[in-house]
């Protein structure tokens, strides 16, 4: 290239985004490596990041601690909707993806970058996330992916980068670990095929406690806002929470979902926070919202949960559902009582002001004292009769 050109390329330190730097740094590009931490970095962890950054050739390195964007924009609307996906996993690593992406492209806009470069592969959902982040906010940004273009190999990029003297330890972990605020993603050669489980040690919390511990969660308007009666923000609690459930090796599981395109994935995941969260949250909307709110709240929820998975979060239906969801949490505060135990957990109950379980209205199969028999009976009577008349006509 006759001139420099100013790159921003999205950096883990793995060997694919290594791999990128160094290539395009021998190509002739002005390469600013950034990271975004959505949870799970050290300040060691992030110190060698760093280091490593320079050693592939990049002009400067930047690390954007998004842990509070990653909570508001997202988590936040998670815990709301209660959202598992496929009803098991809480969108660990997609929710990060989307978040990750939009920093890496307002930074390359701040710099006047004129590429944008990340590491994925062309089988895989982060490509998806990540391009169609880049093109929606960026447009005139062109992106480049060394790795999915090539068709590289692990060893392809190994030997590349051992060429040009860079000998760090690329042999692949047994285990791929994904460490982020809302839980961590565990791959394997188990999860390359669909018969057998990821062995304990594969989990990167082990158990430490044996006895059963109560833990009080304190929700205002449907945020977390309190662990055993200590207020902080969401986010720390949510930090919080994790040290004290993963010591119990709680929110182990195996999710297998639709990829974006069109194959089935299988992942490991551990998310003890995100689990209990959104568990007892929902303990709480129980008794805090009416039947329709729970109702149109889960549709709407599996909805949003998709969408964010398909790498839809910029479509402005996204905000639709967002207030439809901040505004069914008016309501929805309380304490939850939490029993952590080995390799689990279990919902006490709730003690909340807005509780609709008021004993004063009357209690479920009990003597009631809210309406006479007579009442009850001529209710049944109107509640059946569309049906009554169907069968009456169709018999």
């Amino acid at each position: 290239m006759s001139q420099q050109k100013k790159l921003v390329i999205a950096y883990s330190g793995g060997l694919d985004t290594s791999y990128c730097a160094v290539s395009l740094s021998k190509e002739g590009y002005d390469v600013h490596a950034v990271s975004v931490n959505t949870g799970g970095f050290t300040q060691e962890e992030i110190k060698t990041i760093e280091s490593n950054a320079y050693k592939m050739g990049v002009s400067t390195y930047k690390n954007i601690d998004a842990i509070a964007t990653f909570y508001q924009k997202v988590v936040k609307y998670l815990v709301f909707g209660n959202i598992l996906k496929n009803n098991t996993y809480p969108l660990s690593v997609s929710a990060e993806r989307i978040i990750q992406a939009i920093e890496i492209v307002e930074y390359a806009k701040s710099i006047d970058a004129d590429y944008i470069a990340h590491g994925s592969t062309g089988a895989g959902n982060d490509q998806v996330r990540f391009d169609m982040i880049f093109q929606t906010l960026a447009p005139h940004i062109k992106i480049i992916t060394p790795t999915r273009d090539k068709k590289l190999s692990r060893q392809d990029e190994i030997d590349y980068l051992k060429s040009n003297g860079i000998d760090m330890s690329w042999e692949k972990a047994k285990y791929s670990i994904n460490k982020g605020l809302w839980g961590t993603s565990v791959g394997g050669e188990e999860t390359l095929f669909s018969e057998k489980p990821l062995p304990s040690e594969a989990y990167p919390s082990q158990l430490e406690h044996a006895e059963e511990e109560k833990v009080t969660l304190t929700f205002l308007k449907g945020e977390l806002v309190a662990v055993n009666g200590i207020e902080n923000d969401p986010e720390i609690n949510i930090e919080v929470l994790n040290n004290l459930a993963s010591a119990y090796a709680i929110g182990r599981d195996i999710h297998v979902g639709d990829t974006i395109v069109g194959i089935k994935g299988r992942v490991g995941f551990e998310a003890a926070a995100a689990l209990i969260t959104i568990k007892a949250h929902h303990l709480l909307e129980k008794h805090t919202l009416t039947k329709w709110q729970l109702q149109h709240k889960e549709y709407l929820a599996s909805f949003y949960g998709m969408h964010l998975h398909e790498g839809q979060y910029l479509d402005p239906v996204m905000r639709d559902m967002e207030a439809f969801l901040q505004s069914s949490q008016d309501k929805v505060s309380g304490d939850v009582i939490v029993s952590l135990k080995p390799y689990h957990f279990s919902l006490d109950g709730i003690i909340s002001e807005h509780d609709l379980m008021n004993a004063k209205f009357g209690s479920y199969g009990e003597m009631n004292t809210g309406w006479t028999a007579d009442e009850a009976k001529g209710f049944i009577k109107i509640l059946g009769n569309q049906n009554k008349i169907y069968h009456q006509v169709n018999n």
